[in-house]
């Protein structure tokens, strides 16, 4: 059946809309091409007054969902009070997935996230979003090292948690060291998973950091002490952009270490110089430094966008002229008319897009 609905007669006659349209009408959990999901449940995993709750949101996929390996993330499209669909990417959370296989998020309500807001304190059982497949390349290899460190700050606990319950799912043999900071006890995520983990061993080493208490800091010397030899160790960090910075400081270029940011780096404007010149709205303003991305909505665009951190590719333009420097990674790109992510990437004077 999954052939025929796919086919180019079926696309033919259900054209302009495509089949995905009408057997969205009929049960919404149908799709031939696209990936839809029904929130099984939305579990409140931090609620501390004053700050923002943080929740887990399983959900049910169309069986097109392929699965997605431990350390992934997934682009969620919703659409809030009849507004165009908005799209955010969260990591998985749940350990890894077969095809229409459940799997769970988590995240944080941001308090300015469109996505992150309505999932957390609005959604219900029964609430139908839209998914991509899942992506990134955070993953643990098919061969797991003996031992591996995984190395979380805030909500960047979610890829590696998904990542230590494969693992055990696996009954993983080696020695796993789960190291994670949190504002305060009150803060931490999937805080009694992590006890029970902690209680019961099974060569899992955690270690719960809380900075307000006085915990120390991601220093060489503290993770030496933690992890002799840390540097031959790999290494998964996921967090904070100052707390994967400090990660990068301690193994001073170690190959064991991969990382992903919980967000881009902050960017740097002085200095800054020359205009950027948005080519299809035929706007020029002057370049203060910020993102591409930043620099469109301060002038009143709203381009494409989604993760805002350089990982989902749904904010990727064309620049036609000019230098732009990745803020997450330093580097600088003076190629003409290349594929941009805009929300990752600041002008170096003069530069040309098209938006």
């Amino acid at each position: 059946m999954n052939r025929i609905l796919r086919s180019r007669a079926v696309a033919a006659l259900t054209s302009p809309h495509g089949v995905d349209r009408y057997l969205e009408q009929i049960n919404p959990m149908w799709a031939a091409h696209e990936v839809r999901a029904r929130i099984v449940s939305v579990h409140r995993e931090v609620d501390v007054p004053g700050h923002p709750p943080v929740a887990t949101i399983t959900l049910q996929p169309t069986s097109t969902w392929r699965g997605h390996r431990a350390g992934q993330h997934v682009q969620v499209g919703v659409e809030v009070d009849g507004a165009r669909r908005t799209t955010r990417v969260f990591s998985v959370s749940s350990p890894e997935s077969g095809p229409g296989d459940r799997f769970t998020i988590t995240l944080r309500a941001n308090p300015t996230g469109v996505v992150s807001r309505f999932l957390v304190e609005r959604a219900k059982p029964g609430t139908m979003v839209h998914l991509a497949q899942a992506e990134g390349d955070f993953v643990l290899p098919d061969a797991v090292p003996q031992h591996v460190l995984m190395v979380s700050g805030g909500s960047g606990i979610t890829p590696v948690m998904s990542m230590l319950r494969t693992l055990h799912r696996r009954t993983h043999r080696g020695r796993i060291t789960f190291l994670h900071y949190a504002q305060s006890p009150d803060h931490q995520i999937f805080a009694a998973e992590l006890d029970e983990i902690r209680r019961s061993g099974h060569g899992t080493d955690v270690h719960l950091l809380h900075p307000e208490l006085g915990d120390p800091n991601l220093s060489p010397a503290f993770l030496e002490r933690l992890v002799p030899g840390y540097r031959d160790v790999p290494t998964w960090a996921c967090g904070p952009a100052p707390m994967v910075e400090a990660v990068q400081a301690a193994y001073d270029g170690a190959d064991s270490l991969r990382v992903e940011y919980f967000r881009p780096p902050r960017v740097s404007t002085s200095g800054t110089s020359g205009a950027v010149t948005f080519a299809r709205d035929g706007r020029t303003t002057e370049n203060t430094g910020a993102t591409l991305l930043e620099q469109a909505e301060a002038l009143g665009l709203k381009p494409d966008s989604g993760c805002r951190m350089g990982i989902c590719k749904s904010c990727t333009t064309r620049k036609s002229e000019g230098t732009v420097r990745n803020v997450v990674t330093g580097v600088e790109s003076t190629l003409p008319d290349e594929d941009i992510q805009i929300c990752v990437n600041a002008p170096v004077g003069d530069c040309v897009v098209d938006l």
